[in-house]
């Protein structure tokens, strides 16, 4: 499927397919886990452009997709792609590279030094002139009057976010934990590619991502800090999702708690079993008027997930994961 278009999106909204054609091909890159990494030297030859440019348009609360991936981010995003006010950017990490060279956690377009964590003061005056003018081109470009980025990692970097968009809309997509890891693990482990003498997967180039995400996050974390020289030595997929979920959701309830109002929780169970008060209520906070060609495509392609089945976590997490189930109002048992 290119670019998450299906025929239901072409049918029920022919006139956004272009919209969302453009924001694949000129706007997102490629990741090393996928084909046509060559079209990056020419995203980022125009991006340079645009940065010469005077802004096109002005960006007016974007909202930001945030969480862990394989949650529900994509089908989310999606949805709001069937907006007709909205442009939907799918993880658009080249153009967050041009405009922060040190936040490429997995390595697509550098092998630098990268920051998990960013802060307020990263968003300097010519970072946050760059950011509006890339995205204020994106939305002249695609005559969309609102933004939507699926950035799951970017819920570590809100600081950063809101002081180049005062006025984003945060939304937090939360799933439960053993779906989320099983997906995570299938998904790395059908999508791993040896390239020369590099491992490429969920996890970066020879995991680079899990190395930052341990060092730069687990290592400060309270709950995990304690077993942070056995969590070091993970392999198994599984654990590995695990400590990249518990980081997420504990991060995303410190914002929820820190910044009442500002960022707006989304269950993935609840949309798929209710999307219409589901995704009514995420309108609302959005300040997006109800659309019912996406509440009914949201109605056609979301189904509950199948029942769920054990997974066995390493000894060292399984307090932690479970308290954060708990934590997020999941079952543990």
């Amino acid at each position: 499927m290119i670019a998450q278009l299906d025929k239901d999106i072409i049918k029920m909204r022919p006139f956004l397919v272009p919209r969302r054609l453009v924001s694949y091909a000129l706007f997102e890159g490629r990741p090393l886990t996928t084909r046509g990494q060559w079209i990056n030297p020419l995203l980022f030859a125009l991006f340079r452009l645009v940065k010469r440019f005077p802004p096109l348009k002005r960006v007016q609360k974007p909202v930001y997709i945030l969480g862990t991936g394989r949650s529900g981010t994509t089908i989310l995003g999606v949805l709001f792609h069937m907006h007709r006010q909205c442009g939907f950017l799918n993880e658009p990490k080249a153009m967050w590279h041009a405009i922060y060279p040190h936040e490429d956690l997995v390595g697509s377009y550098s092998r630098g030094e990268v920051r998990y964590r960013l802060e307020e003061a990263d968003a300097t005056p010519e970072v946050m002139e760059t950011a509006r003018r890339l995205f204020g081109f994106y939305l002249f470009q695609t005559g969309a009057r609102r933004v939507v980025d699926k950035y799951p990692e970017m819920i570590f970097r809100i600081p950063f976010l809101r002081a180049i968009f005062p006025d984003a809309r945060l939304v937090f997509l939360a799933r439960n934990g053993l779906d989320t890891l099983r997906s995570i693990a299938s998904w790395s482990g059908t999508h791993t590619s040896q390239v020369e003498t590099e491992t490429h997967d969920w996890w970066g180039v020879d995991n680079r991502k899990w190395k930052l995400m341990v060092e730069q996050v687990a290592a400060q974390d309270k709950l995990l800090s304690p077993h942070i020289e056995v969590i070091s030595t993970f392999t198994r997929h599984e654990d590995m999702a695990a400590v990249e979920w518990i980081l997420t959701m504990r991060e995303g309830l410190r914002w929820m708690e820190s910044l009442s109002g500002a960022v707006h929780l989304v269950r993935y169970e609840e949309l798929v079993r209710d999307p219409d008060g589901s995704l009514s209520r995420l309108l609302d906070f959005c300040e997006l008027p109800r659309d019912e060609v996406m509440l009914g495509y949201a109605r056609k392609v979301l189904s509950p997930p199948p029942p769920k089945r054990p997974v066995t976590l390493h000894p060292a997490i399984l307090s932690a994961f479970d308290e954060t189930m708990s934590a997020m109002g999941y079952p543990t048992e």
